[in-house]
């Protein structure tokens, strides 16, 4: 998930945000999530944020944020203010004071079509464009999320790509690595190379629900034990999988800013759709989303084990030992 050097046409997100009227107004977006998990040594940035000042009881996603944007020299942050993360309104003000212009971005509370795209058309005032400019870009980006959902039911109707794979391609299409055509073409390479595939075989098939899991081997150690994960759920939601011309209505339907109720009704379909046995939810540490897990519980009939993730690295081997008895109880049961 490395990304090439910012420039000063870089606009960094945080969250996935209309990137189409960023690329229709001649910006190039990055998600500095991506640079930051991608580094090196993230957990070292981590560190630096709370060297700075940052306490410990703070998302560790958030004081990766801080260090990269300051590293990389990003100028220019879109603050996504409503429909995130509960701690980008103090980030911004702190970012703000190291000179980094702030552009606001936020998700109504109702989710609506005329709130969205109001809310959209202030973004693409502020930025400086227009509908026709945005409509362009749509089509191009919506001609790589098709090619995007190829990748998706070759995970889970095919089984010939793994669940880190889809992690990682439909994870990047919150900016589309900041180079759409660049990207299409490593699609189009990884398309060619996995339809060649013999399937994958597992005993288990699950899904992922939350955030992008900040644990360096998170797939790997799942699917090394007799497992397939054939949902990424967030991941799938960057994507954009529900097809339509209306940028409004697009992120309308987009799940992530609008609490439970769409995410679940997109869980149960994927449920039944893709035959899943059981969820992981994964939650990080600090986060208030960590309170729909009750939720998931009350209203999800299947098995979910919750895990937590704080600071970048692998898998500690007591989370190792809860997954290992989650699969061994779906084991027993299927």
């Amino acid at each position: 998930m490395k990304q090439s050097p910012p420039e000063n046409n870089i606009i960094g997100i945080t969250s996935t945000i209309p990137v189409e009227v960023i690329y229709a107004a001649g910006f190039t977006p990055v998600d500095i999530n991506n640079i930051f998990i991608g580094a090196d040594e993230p957990d070292l940035l981590v560190t630096r944020s709370e060297s700075a000042g940052f306490p410990g009881n703070i998302c560790a996603w958030i004081k990766g944020i801080y260090s990269t944007a300051l590293e990389h020299g990003i100028r220019r942050i879109i603050a996504v203010t409503g429909g995130d993360c509960s701690n980008t309104l103090a980030l911004s003000e702190i970012m703000g004071m190291k000179g980094i212009e702030i552009i606001p971005f936020d998700y109504p509370l109702n989710c609506s079509r005329v709130h969205v795209e109001q809310k959209i058309d202030d973004f693409r005032k502020a930025l400086g464009t227009s509908w026709a400019d945005i409509k362009r870009e749509k089509e191009r980006l919506d001609r790589i999320r098709k090619k995007l959902k190829v990748i998706d039911q070759l995970t889970f109707i095919e089984n010939v790509v793994t669940g880190y794979e889809n992690h990682l391609f439909l994870v990047s299409a919150s900016d589309f690595k900041s180079d759409p055509d660049r990207f299409e073409k490593e699609i189009d390479t990884f398309l060619d190379e996995a339809k060649g595939r013999q399937a994958l075989k597992a005993d288990i098939r699950l899904g992922v629900l939350g955030v992008p899991p900040i644990f360096s081997d998170f797939y790997q150690f799942i699917e090394s034990l007799g497992t397939r994960v054939v949902f990424n759920e967030v991941q799938r939601q960057f994507s954009m999988p529900y097809v339509t011309n209306d940028i409004a209505e697009q992120y309308t339907l987009y799940t992530y800013p609008y609490g439970s109720a769409p995410r679940i009704r997109d869980i149960a379909e994927a449920i039944e759709e893709r035959r899943l046995d059981g969820l992981i939810h994964y939650t990080q540490t600090f986060c208030f989303r960590q309170l729909y897990d009750m939720v998931f519980r009350q209203r999800l009939n299947i098995p979910i084990l919750t895990i937590e993730g704080d600071r970048p690295g692998e898998i500690d081997r007591r989370t190792a030992l809860r997954i290992e008895a989650f699969v061994e109880m779906i084991k027993g049961t299927v």
